[in-house]
């Protein structure tokens, strides 16, 4: 079950962005073919009969989400690089992570990784270390707020 999943939803997401070409659709099956193998291999992960759900609300809920800290991020570190008076804050920040999957930790760390200014350096246990051009919070509370606090919520709705 768990290949034919991964399988079909790899396929879909390709052939969503490549067409349905017949030459398409037989290098997206060869494609998703190896992916699915590779990911069932090394990712641990389950699918569910709740998979469908979780599938439209990362597509519909979290891809918004992020897309909007994405772009207010830009503008963040846009400011920042065409007016150097804005003072600056860098430094590694330690963030507690409530998510307990390896996959969820993944996307989580690359969403940090994807937004403009933060990079995750490392994820030891339930921690991520992010390295952050403005560190705004004093305390570790208030880092998780403001780095993976809006990622994290809709991430332990779907991966947990």
């Amino acid at each position: 079950m768990k290949y034919v999943t991964t399988f079909i939803a790899l396929l879909l997401v390709y052939l969503l962005l490549a067409g349905f070409v017949w030459s398409e659709v037989i290098l997206g099956s060869i494609v998703s073919v190896v992916l699915t193998m590779i990911l069932v291999k090394r990712l641990n992960f389950k699918i569910d009969a709740k998979f469908p759900i979780k599938l439209l609300k990362f597509l519909f809920v979290y891809i918004p989400v992020f897309v909007w800290k994405l772009i207010l991020a830009n503008i963040d570190v846009a400011r920042r690089v065409l007016s150097p008076k804005i003072p600056l804050n860098p430094g590694i920040v330690k963030v507690k992570t409530e998510l307990k999957g390896d996959l969820g930790k993944l996307t989580l760390a690359n969403s940090i990784t994807l937004t403009p200014g933060t990079l995750s350096i490392d994820v030891e246990d339930d921690y991520i270390f992010v390295h952050a051009i403005d560190v705004k919070g004093k305390t570790e509370v208030e880092n998780q707020a403001n780095i993976s606090g809006p990622f994290e919520k809709i991430l332990g709705g779907i991966f947990e």
